[in-house]
């Protein structure tokens, strides 16, 4: 018994210390693969006109897991009418792409961090639902990615708008 105790507390142990080193270090996402937390610095003014992002074709986001350890991947973002929104892209038959989970996540937390740059946003994520305005901002994202749609049997899952905390 005590012997399995301390096989078990040196596991936690091990657990813990790898946490924090990650939470030290970021552990970023890389291309597909998703990573936890995002590092850079932090911008706490509010932002009025998002059309710089205009320069970046993918940014990452942040997202918050039931779990309590972050979740982050990169996203493509538009900046329509001065706003930013994010979109997400379902495969065939409604399907997850590889990394897509974080829109559970913000299902139960809309509170994200975004990377945009170097630069970290805290921000808060909201449905957008009326379908006039989704066509709207998938055209001004047709045109910032050089008129590529989804995908052939692929939806646009969800479409979020980016506001201030």
């Amino acid at each position: 018994m005590k012997t399995a105790l301390k096989i078990l507390g040196g596991i936690l142990v091990c657990l813990v210390l790898l946490l924090g080193v990650l939470r030290a270090t970021g552990f970023e996402p890389h291309g597909l693969t998703p990573g936890l937390w995002l590092k850079g610095d932090l911008v706490t003014n509010p932002v009025a006109d998002w059309s710089f992002t205009d320069k970046f074709r993918i940014i990452a986001i942040q997202t918050n897991t039931w779990y309590l350890i972050p979740h982050s991947v990169h996203v493509s973002c538009v900046a329509h009418r001065g706003q930013l929104y994010l979109d997400s892209v379902y495969g065939e038959g409604g399907n997850y792409p590889p990394g897509r989970r974080w829109n559970d996540n913000v299902a139960r937390d809309p509170h994200v961090r975004l990377k945009i740059g170097n630069q970290l946003y805290d921000r808060t994520l909201v449905r957008v639902t009326d379908p006039a305005e989704i066509a709207a901002i998938e055209e001004t994202k047709s045109k910032k990615y050089h008129g590529s749609r989804a995908p052939a049997g692929a939806t646009v899952g969800v479409v979020f708008h980016v506001v201030d905390n």
